[in-house]
């Protein structure tokens, strides 16, 4: 995974994929680990933890303590794409293999895709984002976009790494 941190004059930023929510809410009880949640909603507030509207969509339908978070959190957390990072999102999409970033099974059904938001959202900001996703050889994920386009990714043990948290 690509160890790449940007400070800037307000600290550290990063961008959540969905998947790194879903594994924290589903891994990491709050009654089990309540200084992990501490420091995470602290980041959250400060704005140091963000994503995009196109994440909320992918975990709105679930029916879990994730959801009933990012109800709580719709409008800070996840905030609308800006017009600089749609004109990212085109940038992303010029490249004809990323393309199949929007598999046809979330074309067809109309399902929310994120990942180029994401992505273009780090860029903007100049952070990493936190993904569980892996660099695989010729895929158009989010680790081979990031690499393409010199932008920041790490996993979720990265993140808790690059904050300093032990438990």
């Amino acid at each position: 995974m690509r160890a790449m941190y940007l400070i800037g004059d307000d600290g550290m930023k990063y961008i959540f994929d969905s998947g790194p929510l879903i594994n924290l809410f589903r891994h990491y009880y709050p009654e089990r680990f309540p200084s992990l949640w501490e420091k995470f909603y602290a980041l959250v507030s400060d704005g140091k933890i963000i994503s995009v509207k196109e994440v909320y969509n992918e975990i709105d339908s679930r029916e879990d303590a994730l959801a009933n978070w990012a109800k709580d959190q719709k409008d800070k957390f996840f905030s609308p794409s800006t017009v600089e990072e749609f004109r990212f999102v085109t940038e992303i999409f010029k490249v004809r293999h990323f393309q199949a970033m929007i598999r046809n099974k979330e074309r067809l059904q109309g399902k929310p895709v994120a990942d180029p938001f994401v992505i273009a959202r780090a860029k903007i900001f100049n952070c990493p984002v936190v993904t569980t996703e892996a660099l695989k050889d010729n895929a158009a994920g989010i680790p081979n976009v990031c690499e393409h386009f010199s932008i920041p990714y790490i996993d979720l043990e990265g993140f808790m790494k690059q904050e300093g948290w032990t438990f």
